[in-house]
């Protein structure tokens, strides 16, 4: 079993809680859009938000992946998005394990923000499904790591 490191150093341990998940089965393109637009939001003000997208209320902005992607009419500053439901369930698991490691530490809840989000490619789950005349075709299953870390302001 590898040994997970967090990606930002330096934090206060007296004013921020940190949470991970490894291995998680969401696509690495949602995860990484997701990650990129709850970063620096407040902790209510994020759930409130994945909650929306989960209902399919607010689209996530595809910034980085959008190439076919359609446009949105409820996005006001970036064209292109989608409703991630199954990546947004994920990410806003992560997002109460970092607050309930907040409360455990005796933080102020109400005063968290989110100081880094990241999304990392994972292991790639590898098969094939046989097809006609001895070939067969890729059915790959790509995972993805997050991390979250919280501050209290």
């Amino acid at each position: 079993m590898p040994q997970y490191g967090y990606s930002i150093f330096g934090l206060d341990p007296d004013r921020t809680a940190i949470a991970s998940a490894r291995e998680l089965d969401i696509s690495p393109k949602a995860a990484r859009e997701i990650c990129n637009t709850i970063k620096g939001m407040f902790l209510d003000k994020a759930k409130e938000y994945l909650e929306d997208v989960i209902d399919m209320k607010k689209a996530v902005p595809y910034k980085r992946h959008k190439k076919h992607v359609a446009h949105r009419k409820e996005l006001s500053k970036w064209p292109s998005g989608r409703f991630p439901v199954k990546a947004a369930k994920k990410i806003l698991e992560v997002l109460e394990n970092a607050e309930n490691n907040a409360e455990f530490k005796g933080l102020d809840v109400e005063r968290m923000k989110i100081i880094h989000a990241s999304s990392h490619k994972a292991m790639i789950l590898k098969r094939y499904l046989p097809r006609a005349h001895g070939s067969s075709s890729p059915r790959f299953n790509y995972l993805s790591h997050i991390e979250l870390a919280i501050e209290e302001v």
